[in-house]
C-alpha cells in the first residue's frame, strides 16, 4: 500500500511539473475578511499574476480564528501550485506560540514564496492626551499603571505592547477589544490611553490630527511618518514589531512552480503602479527570494514565541 501511495504521489508531482504551469485557475486563500489589508494585497497580487501567467488567479476568503482557519485549509491542500495562501504574522508567527493545539506547523507545512509587504506597529495616543512623548508615557506608567487597548488577545497589537512593557519595565494593563477599530475608538475617546496598531490602521487618524504617534516599532523611521522617531532610537535598541504579508504554498510544492511564482511576485512588486498602490495602503514593498522569506519566517516564529512566553499569554 505504501508503494502505491508513493507512486501516486510521485505521478501527481511529475504531472504537475510536466504540464506548463499554470494550466488551469489558481486559488489564493485570503484567511481574513474582504476589504482587510491581506485581502487587498491578495487581489492586487492575483490580478497581476493572472496578467503575467495567462490563467485566472482567484481569491477565496476563508476567514476565521484570526486567520488560522484559512491557513489550515491551505496546509492540507494538494502541493501542486493550484492552492496558495496569504501568509501573515498572526497565523504563521504568533499563533503557534499561543495555541497548544494548532492544525498546522508554520515551518513544516508551508513552502514560502515571497514576502510582499511590511507594516510596523505604531504606538499611539489620543491627540488630546497629556502624553506628548514616549518619555512622558514611561514616566507616567512607572508612577501608576496605564491601561492599553489592543485588537484582541494574542494579536500583534497586544504582543507589541507586552514586548514594550518588558523592555521598559513599566506597569501596563491589557484591555482587549474585538478588532482594531473598536480599540481605536476607545483611544480616540480617551477611555483607554494608549495602543499599538499597524500603520495602515492609524495613518488616517494621525494625518487628521486625531491620534498622536509616539513611536514607530521598526528599525528605521517610516517613510509615511518620517517625523515620528522609532521606539529603538528613544532608548530601546533593537525594539521592532513589524507586521508582514507574503504568499506561501503547501509544503512539497515542486521547486519549479515555487521558483516561477517567486520570480513573478518579485517582478510584480517592482511595477510602479503596484508600488504606488502599496504605498497608498502604507505598506513597504519587499519582494524577496524564497530562502530569504523562509529564514525570515523562522526568525519571526522564534521571536514571537519568546514574547508570548515572557508575557504569559495563552489561548486554547
Amino acid at each position: 500500500m505504501r508503494l502505491v501511495c508513493a507512486a501516486l504521489a510521485f505521478w501527481l508531482t511529475a504531472s504537475a511539473v510536466a504540464q506548463p504551469y499554470p494550466s488551469k485557475p489558481v486559488r489564493i486563500i485570503s484567511p481574513f475578511p474582504p476589504g482587510q489589508a491581506t485581502d487587498i494585497m491578495a487581489r492586487l497580487l492575483a490580478d497581476n499574476l493572472a496578467q503575467s501567467l495567462g490563467q485566472p488567479f482567484l481569491v477565496e476568503n476563508r476567514a476565521g480564528a484570526g486567520g488560522m482557519l484559512g491557513t489550515e485549509v491551505a496546509s492540507k491542500a494538494a502541493p501542486d501550485g493550484y492552492t496558495l495562501v496569504m501568509g501573515t504574522i498572526g497565523p504563521l508567527a504568533i499563533s503557534p506560540a499561543l495555541y497548544s493545539k494548532l492544525g498546522y506547523d508554520p515551518v513544516r507545512d508551508f513552502a514560502p514564496i515571497s514576502n510582499l509587504g511590511l507594516t510596523p506597529q505604531t504606538l499611539v495616543v489620543s491627540a488630546s492626551s497629556e502624553l506628548k512623548t514616549l518619555k512622558d508615557l514611561v514616566e507616567h506608567a512607572k508612577r501608576s499603571p496605564l491601561d492599553y487597548a489592543s485588537s484582541g488577545n494574542g494579536s500583534a497589537s497586544h504582543l507589541a505592547m507586552e514586548m514594550f512593557r518588558s523592555a521598559s519595565g513599566v506597569q501596563l494593563s491589557h484591555v482587549p477589544f474585538k478588532g482594531s477599530s473598536d480599540a481605536q475608538t476607545q483611544v480616540l475617546a480617551g477611555r483607554v490611553p494608549i495602543m499599538f496598531d499597524a500603520i495602515p490602521g492609524v495613518a488616517a487618524q494621525i494625518k487628521a490630527g486625531k491620534l498622536r504617534a509616539l513611536g514607530i516599532a521598526s528599525p528605521e523611521r517610516s517613510p509615511f511618518f518620517p517625523e515620528v522617531p522609532t521606539i529603538a532610537e528613544q532608548g530601546y535598541p533593537g525594539f521592532a514589531a513589524v507586521g508582514w504579508i507574503g504568499i506561501v504554498a503547501p509544503a512539497r510544492t515542486p521547486d519549479a512552480i515555487l521558483d516561477k511564482l517567486n520570480a513573478e511576485a518579485r517582478r510584480i512588486i517592482q511595477r510602479p503602479e503596484v508600488r504606488e498602490r502599496l504605498y497608498s495602503l502604507s505598506f513597504l514593498p519587499v519582494g524577496d527570494a524564497r530562502d530569504e522569506f523562509a529564514a525570515f519566517i523562522r526568525e519571526e516564529v522564534a521571536k514571537w514565541a519568546k514574547v508570548v512566553k515572557d508575557s504569559g499569554a495563552k489561548i486554547d
